[in-house]
């Protein structure tokens, strides 16, 4: 199938050519044709599949065929995600989409001065990306109405979840005209988001693009064991590849993404970190600059984890193993993406031993082992019994402690007691 053969608008081909597509993607070819008959849609897919260009050519192919009848520009169209990055790719996704026909987005988040963003909306945009909060926030104000909203999409829904935004999407919705079509995307599908999308959905027809929680075939996946304090090493030692020209670094912690950073400036490895206390302008300059080839490392914690959508980006690195397993997913998901190559390494040490374990268990795969390298895991690994009762006897020690430090200050007090007497 061609992107021709789905009777989109000749001016969206055209951008389409530009962006050097030539065959729409599984999710692509399932979703647009079911958008363009005004279906609404349940979509499950992975990230890297071509989910944004799924759902933002249909919705500017209905944009340019329908009549305004005002002059003044009003919000047809609401995208709502979780993330500042994530929001800001799926903008400029519009942008080139929308480069010959005149259809004007922009797009809305926290973090920064609100005033721009309050100018671009007071000259007219039809399509609106938005974080929930920002969103809220200036519709209280009075600068946004939702009234003339036709469609609407609520991407990364179960990311959204994740991240606390249950209420504010309930607040939105409430504001939304009954009368739209509406379009929910989410790499997972757990009851929760099912029974969101039951209220969000009317009659939707469901899609969905390799089984739930499964990583890209295009991506290679390896993983090597070591200790906590070779951790640092072994990241070096990897790096010693010069092949990997751009690394997409996760850590666990902003606290730790920041140590990364500095280790690797010190070894003159060009490195910056984005995370929840970067300010939004030091978040884009990192992220440009990654873009741009002028740094080779990028850190992120997992507020990056859906939002960074960088061209042919090969090579990610997980520096901590996540909890969830599903975050494993996510991450590694920008890489390989829309069938180019990719490579996945992850770094465990003893205590997050289990946690690839569950990995595995979630992706249906072995993960494989790196064994030939000099930072062998020496420590003895635990399973998930024996990290209970290490944490028991851990416990039991703390109380032991704090126990006997009790009786010491009693004891001591005593005794200063009985010399005031005296």
């Amino acid at each position: 199938m061609k992107f021709e053969d789905l009777n989109l608008d000749s001016t969206i081909l055209k951008a389409v050519a530009d962006q050097n597509y030539t065959e729409p993607t599984a999710i692509q070819a399932q979703a647009i044709p079911l958008i363009l008959k005004n279906n609404d849609v349940l979509g499950c897919a992975q990230t890297g599949t071509g989910k944004t260009a799924a759902f933002a050519l249909p919705i500017i192919h209905h944009l340019v065929n329908e009549k305004q009848n005002n002059s003044k520009t009003k919000v047809r169209a609401l995208v709502v995600t979780p993330t500042r990055e994530l929001a800001i790719q799926i903008a400029e996704n519009f942008t080139a989409y929308s480069k010959y026909n005149g259809i004007k987005n922009t797009v809305i988040f926290g973090g920064v001065k609100q005033m721009k963003q309050v100018k671009r909306l007071e000259t007219g945009v039809d399509v609106l990306v938005a974080t929930p909060g920002r969103l809220l926030d200036l519709m209280g104000q009075g600068y946004i109405s939702l009234k003339d909203v036709g469609y609407f999409v609520l991407d990364e829904a179960d990311r959204m979840l994740d991240m606390g935004f249950i209420h504010d999407i309930k607040k939105i919705l409430e504001r939304l005209p009954k009368s739209r079509q509406s379009l929910f995307f989410s790499a997972t599908m757990p009851d929760n988001i099912l029974k969101l999308s039951n209220t969000i959905l009317h009659n939707p027809k469901k899609i969905a693009v390799h089984q739930v929680s499964t990583t890209a075939e295009t991506i290679q996946q390896s993983i090597y064991y070591t200790n906590k304090h070779d951790k640092n090493d072994l990241l070096l030692y990897i790096l010693k590849n010069k092949e990997i020209d751009q690394l997409l670094l996760f850590s666990r912690t902003k606290r730790g993404a920041d140590k990364i950073v500095k280790r690797l400036s010190k070894q003159n490895i060009k490195a910056a970190a984005i995370h929840g206390d970067k300010s939004q302008p030091q978040r884009q300059k990192a992220l440009e600059s990654f873009k741009n080839n002028t740094i080779r490392v990028l850190v992120a914690t997992d507020i990056a984890a859906r939002g960074i959508d960088i061209d042919k980006l090969t090579y990610v690195l997980n520096y901590d193993i996540p909890n969830e397993p599903e975050t494993y997913v996510h991450r590694i998901g920008r890489c390989g993406r829309a069938g180019e190559q990719g490579v996945s390494i992850s770094i465990s040490e003893p205590e997050e031993n289990v946690y690839a374990k569950d990995i595995e268990k979630l992706i249906n795969q072995k993960i494989e082992e790196v064994k030939n390298h000099p930072f062998p895991q020496t420590d003895k690994p635990m399973n998930a019994k024996e990290k209970k009762e290490f944490e028991k006897e851990k416990n039991r020690k703390k109380q032991e402690f704090f126990a006997n430090r009790k009786k010491k200050r009693n004891a001591a007090g005593g005794n200063n007691n009985r010399n005031n007497r005296r």
